[in-house]
This record gives structure tokens, C-alpha cells and sequence, in this order.
């Protein structure tokens, strides 16, 4: 369980957006106190999002063991609906990118004044409920582990999802300039590449869950 669970936060944790305004907050007057609020928000977001889907699937009965094709079922549902988020991004006419220019809308904004309060604001926003996200904490919900199992579980899948924040914190703590310097010249690529990166990761994790729902339910028949 724990280890589906992780496999899947890894491919939640892939976020372009998430590890560029690390790389802004990295390179602000204060990076130290700037990106630590980061974290905080990103904490919090996930904490809050995997214990409501917790308490919710495990309130719907999900991880009782004879409601099986349920279980399965919602596995199989949002692996459709992940490759269908996947093939859209792909497919979606992207904006001509330029590096050098600010983004527009709240993310551009968030990375025009970087400061602890609107890094913590950008660790909610950015780690608000996802769909990959809720499908790793979907394999703790739905497994019958006891209460401590539980637990460590859905911590293992929090710290895994904001990695490419802490990741970024410790690195710098240990090489500043090295790491501030590699994260900024890494900035252009993430912004051309982004939407291929994170269309990419929907339809691995859709097609995991997918062939894992289609099991599940060929199984139990």
C-alpha cells in the first residue's frame, strides 16, 4: 500500500510550477525565511487535502473489504479522467513563452514580490487539491490498514508531495550559491517545457490507475 501510494505522490510531487517559484524565492533578500513559508504552505495545503479525502472515502466505506468493486472502480475513474486531463494539456495550443518576461495572473504575481507571506500564500495555492495527489492518498484510504499504518502512509505521501520544495531548501542550505545559481539557469527550461512535463506525468499516473481499476474489477468478476 505504501509503496503504490508513494510511486503515485512521486509523480504528484512533478510540478514545474511548484520547483520555479522555489527557484524565485530561492533567489529573493531573504531566501532562507521566503521558501521556509513556502514549505509551511505547501504543509498545510497537503495535510488539510489528505486528511478531508481520508476522512471522506473511509466514511464512504471504501476500504471495506467487501466493497471492493467500489474501490476499484473510483481507481478505474480517476485513471480516465487523469489521461483525459494528460491528452488535453498535450494538445492544448501552448503561449509562445519568453524566458525574461514575468508571468501574468496570480503565480506572476506571487513571483513578482517574494516575500515570506506570499510564499505561504503560494504553498496553499500551488498545492491545492489535485487529482494525482488524490489518487496516492486514494491507496491509503481505501487500503484496510489500522489507524498508525494509516498515518505514516499518508505522512510518507505529504512529505513526498512538496519535495520540490524541501529538496531545493536543503540544497541550498548546504551549497547557497551552487544551488541558487542551477535553479534560476533552470527557470527558461521549465517555462518552455512545463506543459509537456505535466501532461506527461497526468497520463503515467492515469494509466497506472487505470490498469490497476481494470484489475481490481476483473479480479473480483
Amino acid at each position: 500500500m505504501i509503496a503504490q501510494a508513494a510511486g503515485l505522490a512521486v509523480l504528484a510531487a512533478i510540478s514545474p510550477t511548484a520547483l520555479l517559484l522555489a527557484a524565485v524565492y530561492l533567489g529573493s533578500a531573504r531566501p532562507r525565511a521566503t521558501i521556509l513559508a513556502y514549505l509551511v504552505g505547501a504543509l498545510v495545503m497537503s495535510i488539510v487535502v489528505g486528511i478531508v479525502v481520508l476522512v471522506a472515502l473511509r466514511a464512504g466505506g471504501f476500504s471495506v473489504p467487501h466493497h471492493r468493486q467500489q474501490r476499484y472502480g473510483l481507481r478505474l475513474g480517476l485513471g480516465i479522467l487523469l489521461v483525459l486531463a494528460g491528452a488535453f494539456l498535450f494538445r492544448r495550443k501552448p503561449k509562445p513563452v519568453e524566458p525574461d518576461k514575468p508571468q501574468k495572473g496570480i503565480v506572476g504575481r506571487l513571483m513578482a514580490n517574494p516575500a515570506p507571506y506570499t510564499a505561504f500564500l503560494a504553498g496553499l495555492l500551488i498545492f491545492g487539491p489535485g487529482v494525482t495527489f488524490i489518487a496516492a492518498v486514494q491507496v491509503v484510504a481505501t487500503s484496510n490498514a489500522d489507524l498508525s499504518k494509516t498515518a505514516a502512509a499518508l505522512i510518507v505521501v505529504v512529505v513526498i508531495n512538496v519535495a520540490l520544495v524541501w529538496l531545493p531548501l536543503v540544497a541550498f542550505l548546504a551549497a547557497p550559491d551552487f544551488t541558487t545559481r542551477h535553479l534560476i539557469a533552470f527557470n527558461g527550461w521549465l517555462r518552455r517545457n512545463g506543459r509537456i512535463i505535466f501532461s506527461g506525468v497526468l497520463v503515467i499516473a492515469g494509466i497506472i490507475l487505470t490498469v490497476n481499476g481494470i484489475a481490481g474489477l476483473i479480479q473480483k468478476g
